[in-house]
C-alpha cells in the first residue's frame, strides 16, 4: 500500500454523508446525456422510452464510477471526504473489480425497489422503502471486522481513509 494511504476504514457515517454528495454529483453527470436523450425522444413518456431512460442512467453512471475508481480510486465526493477505493491488496482497483462493485452497489436500493413494486407502493411509502433498504444495507458494515460494506467485500475492494491534508501556514502579518 502506498505511503499516503492509511489503512483505517472511514466511518459508516462519513461514507453515508459522502453518498449524499455523490448522489448530487450523479445528477450533474447525467445532465448532458439526459438533455440529448430528451431532445432525441421529444421528452416522451412512453413505457419503452422510460425503460431506455433508466438504462441510460445505469450505463452513464456505470461509466462514470468505473472510470473514476480505476483511474485514481476516487470520485469527487470521495476526494472531498478524503476516502479512496483500493483493491483488496491495497493497490489500484482493476476494471473488473470496479465493474463488480458498481453492479453490487445497486443492492443499496434494488431490493427495496422490488419490495415497493411488489407491494405497489408509490411516492412517500416507496421512498420510505428505499430509505429502509439503504439503512439495512449500511448495517452490512457491522458484519465485517474492518467495517467494509458487503458490496466491497464481495467485489474485492475496500474503502480507506486518507490522512488530512497538511494545513497551510498563515503568512505573518506585515508590521
Amino acid at each position: 500500500m502506498s505511503n499516503n494511504v492509511v489503512t483505517t476504514c472511514p466511518t459508516v457515517k462519513r461514507r453515508l454523508i459522502s453518498m449524499v454528495y455523490e448522489s448530487l454529483l450523479g445528477f450533474a453527470v447525467l445532465f448532458l446525456p439526459f438533455l440529448i436523450f430528451e431532445i432525441a425522444t421529444h421528452a416522451s413518456h412512453a413505457p419503452l422510452i422510460e425503460h431506455m431512460r433508466q438504462a441510460l442512467a445505469f450505463v452513464v453512471l456505470g461509466f462514470y464510477f468505473i472510470h473514476q475508481w480505476t483511474r485514481d480510486g476516487q470520485t469527487l465526493a470521495m476526494k472531498t471526504w478524503r476516502m479512496k477505493l483500493v483493491g483488496a491488496n491495497g493497490g489500484p482497483v482493476s476494471p473488473r473489480a470496479a465493474a463488480v462493485r458498481y453492479l453490487l452497489s445497486w443492492m443499496w436500493i434494488f431490493p427495496a425497489l422490488l419490495v415497493a413494486l411488489a407491494l405497489d407502493l408509490h411516492r412517500w411509502p416507496a421512498l420510505g422503502a428505499i430509505l429502509a433498504g439503504i439503512l439495512l444495507w449500511s448495517l452490512t458494515a457491522f458484519l465485517d471486522k474492518d467495517r467494509q460494506f458487503l458490496h466491497d467485500k464481495l467485489a474485492g475492494t475496500r474503502l480507506v481513509q486518507l490522512p488530512p491534508l497538511p494545513k497551510k501556514k498563515k503568512a505573518a502579518a506585515p508590521v
